[in-house]
Formats: C-alpha cells, structure tokens, sequence
C-alpha cells in the first residue's frame, strides 16, 4: 500500500435529524463537529436527514422528507398528490370551522 493516501477508518457518531436518533459505527468520513457519546469518549459527529430510524420502509409509515424543494417542484410539475382518507376528512372539518 502507498503510504498516506488511504482515508482514516474511525468511530463516528451519526445523528438522524428528523428521528433524534443517534448510533456509532467505522467510517472514513470528514466531519468537523464532534460529540460525546454515552462512553464518555469524544467522537466525530455526522449529521444525516433519514436513517433506518426515519425511514418510511424501516417504520411502516409515509412520511415526506423534503430538504431541497423537490415536493413543491414535483407538485408543480406533476400536480399535488392525492391525500389519505383521514387527511382528507381532517381537511374539511377544518374548513367547515
């Protein structure tokens, strides 16, 4: 192997912003912020949208996570998506009030 080109395999902590979960596992990952985990020790820290913890095929529920936009130009492109039966009933109730 050529020596310093390989990237550091270490412990990182990830944290899933939209569940609040966090876990820590190897990885070559570059981040700047660090944390301390439950061990006492200080970890570098990744920030992640969805994980296993939030995502719709791992919790059994639909969830949209839109971070750049992409609903609303999908919407715009394709027009709104259809709502579920209980939204649909909430909606109106709420517009009857």
């Amino acid at each position: 192997m050529k020596p310093d080109i390989h990237p550091t395999y270490r412990p990182v902590v990830f944290l899933d912003q939209s569940a609040g979960e966090s876990f820590i596992t190897n990885s070559t990952i570059e981040t700047s912020e660090t944390v301390e985990w439950e061990d006492g020790n200080t970890y570098p820290l990744a920030k992640v949208e969805i994980s296993a913890a939030s995502h719709p095929f791992f919790t059994g529920t639909m969830k949209i996570v839109d971070t750049a936009g992409r609903v609303e130009r999908f919407e715009r492109r394709y027009g709104r998506r259809k709502k579920a039966a209980g939204e649909t009933e909430a909606a109106e109730t709420a517009d009857e009030s």
